[in-house]
């Protein structure tokens, strides 16, 4: 029996300070290069997820921006996606000018994956957010909305504290046709809510993934509400000591903190011995 083992990054794998520790990244190659089967599904881009797993020597696909891509790991070839349709933009743009709410927008312009902002609507989140990825090509400034939604689109982000934000949840959490998340960023603090297309999950990617590679269990790690889909579909799901309480009251067990290696310590006590 083929296992994938698949974890979150941001408060889960990586420590607190966004990176990987040495230990962590000798337990995951050890264990990779003996046969298992390791990946992560993260709400970060392949561009970004790609910087702070730079000591995996991981070969298999992975999940990124919450289920909305699968993408292969050595090549950086798109091997699922999924995208908003033109009347759900339309109606997202309604709600969101209704609310004054100026999002950041990823889309592909032209074959090349941007992210879109309004500059004079940037609150202190949003800024954050832009200066943790200084230096990146993808960044788009634009003047209004039919520009900010520019695109073939897949993935959106509103950052702001709890009064601007929760309204645009409460519209969306029910929503059959678009998922969304409502969560605290970690770093920023800022109140975040994901708006992505209702098969762009991490559960939706679980299945996918475990098709590709011919899987037949899953084991998963988590720490935070964008993982409670992965939960839901995993076979074993353990959340750090730092997860949200929502995770940690569906997990199989509770283990170690981020930054004290709990995944690491987790596969070097449990995997080697059953890769399969």
């Amino acid at each position: 029996m083929k296992t994938l083992y698949l974890t979150d990054l941001d408060g889960t794998l990586l420590h607190s300070n966004e990176r990987i520790s040495d230990y962590t990244a000798n337990v995951v190659n050890s264990f990779v290069k003996s046969g298992g089967y390791f990946s992560y599904a993260t709400a970060r881009s392949f561009v970004t997820a790609s910087a702070v797993t730079a000591k995996l020597n991981t070969k298999f696909p992975v999940v990124c921006y919450n289920g909305g891509f699968i993408i292969e790991n050595n090549t950086g070839e798109v091997l699922a996606a999924h995208y908003f349709a033109p009347d759900e933009i339309a109606s997202i743009i309604q709600t969101l000018t209704h609310f004054s709410i100026s999002p950041i927008v990823y889309s592909f312009i032209n074959g090349v994956e941007r992210f879109s902002y309004m500059e004079q609507c940037i609150n202190a989140g949003v800024q954050h957010y832009l200066d943790s990825r200084q230096g990146d090509m993808r960044h788009r400034k634009v003047q209004n909305v039919d520009e900010l939604f520019d695109g073939d689109i897949f993935y959106i982000t509103c950052i702001g504290d709890v009064p601007q934000i929760s309204p645009i949840y409460d519209i969306y959490k029910s929503n059959r046709q678009i998922n969304s998340i409502y969560q605290k960023d970690i770093y920023s603090g800022a109140q975040w809510c994901e708006l992505l297309p209702v098969k762009a999950s991490k559960a939706t990617a679980v299945h996918e993934l475990k098709r590709m590679l011919g899987c037949n269990k899953v084991i998963v790690f988590g720490d935070g509400k964008n993982d409670l889909s992965l939960f839901s579909v995993a076979d074993e799901c353990y959340a750090v000591e730092n997860a949200v309480p929502e995770l940690k009251n569906i997990a199989t067990s509770v283990i170690e903190s981020n930054d004290n290696d709990g995944v690491a310590k987790w596969l070097d006590a449990n995997a080697f011995n059953y890769l399969y």
